[in-house]
């Protein structure tokens, strides 16, 4: 696995805009080396807002070459305004000529699998379906809460200490709502690049413990490494606690 590097910014707006930078040039870049590339998307201010900048400037990439996954979902109805779906989806994706046979979502509370369990399973079932063909992910995307959660890992929990699978359902998120769908610890380590997108103070105590070694299970971010590189872009808020 790769060692994180960490590049910083001194306003959320340009930290936004060097994310939606990278995110082109990590799909241009694989859809060179090997003709097509996937993305594992994030929500949250920062996550929606970079791709808000990648409608404005898509640069290069081929957009019916590309496989896009959710690193968690909100367990919610079709249409609910806080499904990560649904955002991306209104940000960038309804706007740009994805392939919708090449977009992964999860099943919604309201579709065929109602059971969070079943939804994880077929979520799992496609991931793996990628990983087989594609041996990785290209890019997988994380914001990080206060307290160092990823996707919807949070500190102490089944879903963070779970080892081997790479879907799992969560049914009580200390973050509302409590039932949710997420990638793992694993599924992220399948990925080729991270790039975690971190602003706030708030933030600035649990990136700087990720930095620093702590364990996965206190703060999950820290697990968060990419199998070829792991970039940490941070406003200069969430860097305050690091030393040089």
């Amino acid at each position: 696995m790769s060692k994180s590097a960490v590049e910083t910014f001194s306003t959320t707006e340009d930290l936004v805009q060097a994310a939606a930078v990278r995110f082109v040039a990590e799909v241009v870049e694989a859809q060179r080396l090997r003709g097509s590339a996937s993305v594992v998307l994030t929500g949250g201010g920062t996550g929606i807002g970079l791709l808000e900048w990648v409608r404005r400037a898509p640069g290069d990439i081929d957009w019916s070459q590309l496989d896009i996954f959710w690193g968690d979902e909100r367990f919610l109805p079709h249409g609910d305004p806080e499904r990560n779906e649904l955002q991306a989806r209104r940000a960038l994706l309804d706007h740009v000529p994805v392939d919708p046979s090449r977009v992964h979502p999860v099943e919604a509370s309201d579709g065929e699998y109602v059971d969070p369990v079943e939804a994880a399973g077929m979520y799992s079932a496609a991931v793996h379906a990628h990983l087989a063909q594609h041996g990785a992910f290209d890019l997988h995307l994380l914001g990080m809460g206060g307290e160092g959660h990823i996707n919807s890992l949070f500190p102490h929990s089944d879903a963070t200490r779970e080892a081997h699978e790479l879907v799992v359902a969560v049914t009580d998120s200390p973050k509302p709502p409590a039932v949710r769908v997420t990638l793992t610890l694993p599924a992220i380590r399948r990925a080729r690049h991270v790039v975690l997108i971190v602003a706030g103070e708030a933030k600035a105590a649990a990136v700087a413990a990720a930095l620093n070694g702590a364990s996965p299970l206190d703060i999950p971010a820290a697990g968060a490494l990419g199998s070829e590189s792991t970039t940490w872009l941070l406003d200069d808020t969430a860097a305050a606690d690091l030393t040089n």
